[in-house]
């Protein structure tokens, strides 16, 4: 069983409320298009929505039971009128939406309704594309297509007018955090996770990564070099930085994180202690936050989005990080 619509409702409070009237109200698109980035709950809502559509005892009039025949074989994917096309390869091929297409055009085998859910819309060939078309211009009585795609500017147009668009927004930091809690993650990684990305597929993936839970603990070690002396932090940045942040996203990942260490001093020196990220590190924050001027932390928080802007403009990494390990120790200046 997948999460339960109250669960869903609190990541997608505006796509449930619009696709829970539709039901209530009997209006039911002939095709939706689910369109947002990763980790943002399509799959598991167009699995809703389906057992909402078939449910043979449908609480308050929209939320389905989960008991009833119908639910049940939804959830173990084995609804002989529930069909889900998923790229074949690379691409969903036209082969694909032909066999649907033949399935469709036979009697429901229990009822007279049938969903098919198109997993990466996106990735349709120009031919599966065209003949998807065509199966949406003449929809059959009580069939629902739901479409599903993290780039819409992909599909044709035309696949986009027949459609009833419905965008799903990056989740909140509080309600990754409470997803992730649920997900089995430590508070205290939870708080990280959900200020360096709002995909909760994402999230999980770095938390299971050994790479991101070293990549902490050497933007750490850099912070506290910093205070150092210049050449310490030089040092740590050729021995440890260098040689774990290899690639434009992963230096990107390690200025995230370096970021949010200047926040978290900012947030102890305004007494905030409740919006700390690092929380397993904030009793050595606090010794920090108190040998440095808010204004100074403001210059350097404004060095490190300046790096992040360079990286992004090409820059070559390793001379943007000696630059910046430069500007953020006291009194030094972009060279």
């Amino acid at each position: 069983m997948g999460k339960t619509w109250d669960q869903l409702e609190e990541l997608q409070p505006t796509v449930l409320k619009m696709l829970k009237n539709s039901i209530i109200k009997n209006r039911v698109a002939h095709a939706y298009l689910f369109e947002g980035i990763r980790g943002t709950g399509k799959r598991e809502i167009s699995l809703l929505m389906t057992k909402s559509l078939f449910c043979d005892s449908l609480k308050e009039g929209y939320k389905p039971c989960e008991t009833c025949a119908n639910c049940r074989r939804i959830n173990n994917g084995n609804h002989p009128d529930v069909h889900m096309v998923e790229p074949d390869g690379l691409s969903i091929k036209k082969q694909q939406i032909q066999d649907l297409q033949v399935e469709f055009s036979k009697k429901g085998v229990e009822s007279s309704k049938k969903v098919y859910n198109i997993i990466h819309a996106d990735k349709m060939s120009t031919g599966a594309s065209n003949s998807l078309l065509k199966f949406l211009e003449e929809p059959n009585a009580g069939t629902v297509a739901i479409l599903l795609t993290e780039q819409p500017q992909q599909l044709l147009p035309t696949i986009l007018s027949r459609c009833q668009i419905l965008t799903f927004k990056p989740l909140s930091p509080h309600a990754m955090i409470s997803q992730l809690k649920e997900s089995g993650i430590e508070p205290t990684k939870a708080r990280v996770l959900a200020q360096l990305t709002n995909s909760l597929d994402e999230a999980l993936k770095l938390n299971d990564d050994d790479w991101f839970a070293q990549a902490q603990k050497i933007v750490l070690k850099l912070y506290e070099v910093l205070k150092k002396n210049p050449l310490e932090a030089m040092v740590t940045l050729q021995g440890d930085w260098f040689l774990h942040f290899k690639d434009k996203e992963q230096v990107n990942l390690g200025l995230d994180l370096l970021l949010l260490i200047f926040k978290d001093l900012l947030y102890i020196q305004l007494d905030k202690q409740e919006q700390i990220v690092f929380m397993g590190e904030s009793e050595r924050l606090k010794q920090f936050a108190l040998h440095v001027s808010g204004r100074r932390l403001s210059e350097q928080m404004s060095a490190i989005l300046e790096a992040k802007r360079r990286l992004q403009a090409n820059m070559n990494p390793q001379l943007m990080m000696e630059q910046l390990v430069l500007k953020l120790q006291e009194g030094s200046s972009f060279v």
